[in-house]
């Protein structure tokens, strides 16, 4: 059954035919629907609230223990160091491999999810995790470490590019801001609460026991995935699932109209044939291919059981080129990078000023860098509900309809106040103020600039119905690509411009990135309507 936000959501999208026990004959008969309200068996949007915030709660709990690997090894860096007799850069690739690798393999998690579902996904993925950690607690060269952090980071991935996704498949769109937030708020406790526990660890009990640790988590997570996720997939949602349809009809069609000619040569010899083309010729002109005889007519739902789909047809790369070639898409994920970028930026420039600078170890750097932490968790919850209320109270006004642009109106606020903040941090730093000024500027830089990304983030899936899964890993791509290159560059600029002027420069890029969400807010709806407006033509063309 259709929700009643679903039937004010309303597009033109094919559904097909199918004649029992004949060769696949198909067409397209148009309907006024929404694909994420398309009739599903077993529907994720109806379950109650207990089993979706069990799911909610088992990919926060995934997700967290994600973000835990991406910081939980810093503390330990000398020790590895010096037990495996690696060298600064080689501990240093440990960490950009595994934030670069983390962003790829999401793109090939989330083809597999199109035909395997999400479970599956969940669980190969987690279990490649828990191996490659285990792997990592029992090296004995750093070439393994940081082969096996890039596996980490591989299986970690799923966790991070589809997980959004599995809540766009259970949640309705005006309760997407709030539960997108709370989900986010689990990949930043990671990695602030990584430098903590890694430090305690590492002091007692040495480096090796982060990574059982690590290790143990998830195949805590891993267990609950098999025993209490249910798979959220449904295929008559999936925008790649249409794809394919429409591909068999085409296909089905040209084997129509060669038997069709067929039939007419031969009735031009054999006048007893004629009935035959005169039925098939009916059953043509009233669209109508299925023959009592033979049966009902098998609607969208059961059709897709039938179609068999394989890794090729769910290609990654074409929806991709038509996710970034969509420009609001695309300024989207250079913002969402961007902030993406700072924030790993300022983590990883921080535990320097303060190791440098104040002479802090790495307990103590953990724990003021969990005041960032604290503010991104706020940030999320708070900017992801102020952005359901908000897109609810515009919904109201505009006469109960809504569009996903609505959503980014809820980002003013905070880009008000983000990089002002950010300017503070650079000259509390640079002019090394007591540390609780640091605190504060972190908890405030962390606090707007999640806001925002929470915004972004629901606005992204809500922009892109059908394909929630394969955006979340664009997305997921996107910002670890961002996040390697201002690690690589973070220190260099440090060393040679100090925190003062390099942080002014990120507040100035911040400006750029809000530049974008706000060009997005105000243009990208027709952006985006001219773009499916485009795909409907070529759709519809033979």
């Amino acid at each position: 059954m259709v929700s009643e936000e679903g039937a004010q959501h309303v597009q033109n999208s094919p559904h097909i035919a199918v004649e029992v026990g004949s060769p696949v004959i198909a067409f397209y008969n148009e309907i006024k629907t929404d694909i994420e309200y398309a009739t599903v068996e077993d529907d994720p949007l109806r379950w109650g609230n207990a089993r979706k915030t069990a799911i909610l709660l088992i990919v926060s709990a995934g997700s967290l223990i994600a973000g835990l690997a991406v910081s939980i090894q810093n503390p330990a860096n000398a020790q590895i160091q010096s037990d495996l007799g690696a060298s600064s850069s080689e501990i240093s690739w440990t960490l950009s491999v595994f934030i670069l690798v983390q962003g790829i393999p999401g793109l090939l998690w989330s083809a597999i999810s199109e035909i395997k579902g999400r479970k599956f996904v969940y669980v190969s993925s987690v279990a490649l995790f828990v191996a490659a950690s285990a792997v990592v607690a029992v090296s004995k060269t750093i070439g393994l470490v940081i082969g096996m952090r890039a596996l980490q980071a591989a299986g970690s991935s799923a966790l991070m590019s589809i997980a959004a996704a599995t809540l766009a498949d259970i949640y309705e769109p005006h309760e997407r801001g709030t539960k997108m937030g709370l989900y986010y708020s689990a990949p930043l406790l990671g990695p602030a609460l990584g430098p903590i526990l890694g430090g305690v660890l590492t002091q007692s009990l040495g480096w090796r026991s982060i990574f059982w640790f690590i290790t143990i988590c998830a195949g805590v997570v891993l267990l609950t995935l098999v025993f209490l996720f249910k798979d959220t997939f449904r295929k008559e949602r999936s925008l790649t699932y249409q794809n394919v349809l429409q591909k068999r009809a085409k296909e089905g069609e040209l084997q129509h109209q060669h038997l069709d000619k067929s039939c007419r040569a031969f009735s031009a010899t054999e006048k007893p044939a004629q009935p035959v083309l005169e039925s098939m010729t009916s059953l043509q002109q009233t669209g109508d291919l299925n023959a009592e005889a033979n049966g009902p007519t098998i609607g969208p739902a059961s059709t897709m059981k039938d179609v068999n789909v394989s890794l090729a047809d769910v290609n990654p790369f074409p929806p991709l080129l038509k996710i970034v070639t969509r420009f609001n898409n695309l300024a989207i994920l250079f913002a969402s990078g961007l902030i993406f970028a700072f924030s790993y930026s300022i983590s990883y420039t921080c535990s320097r000023t303060l190791s440098e600078r104040y002479d802090y170890d790495a307990l103590q750097i953990g724990l003021v860098l969990l005041s960032y932490g604290i503010g991104s968790i706020c940030g999320s919850l708070l900017g992801g509900r102020w952005s359901d209320r908000t897109l609810a109270r515009l919904k109201q006004e505009n006469g109960g309809k809504s569009y996903a642009e609505m959503r980014l109106i809820s980002t003013r606020p905070a880009m008000w106040f983000l990089p002002p903040a950010i300017i503070g941090y650079a000259w509390v730093c640079e002019k090394r103020v007591h540390v609780a000024a640091i605190c504060m500027m972190l908890c405030l830089t962390g606090f707007f600039s999640t806001w925002v990304y929470a915004s972004t983030l629901a606005y992204i899936i809500d922009a892109n119905p059908g394909r929630s899964s394969t955006v979340v890993a664009t997305n997921s791509a996107f910002r670890c690509a961002f996040a390697f290159v201002a690690i690589e560059v973070a220190i260099p600029i440090q060393v040679a411009i100090g925190d003062g002027d390099l942080y002014t420069l990120w507040a100035g890029i911040m400006i750029i990135m809000e530049v974008l969400i706000l060009a997005v807010l105000y243009k990208g709806k027709e952006w985006r309507e001219a773009c499916e407006e485009k795909d409907r033509r070529n759709l519809q063309q033979p």
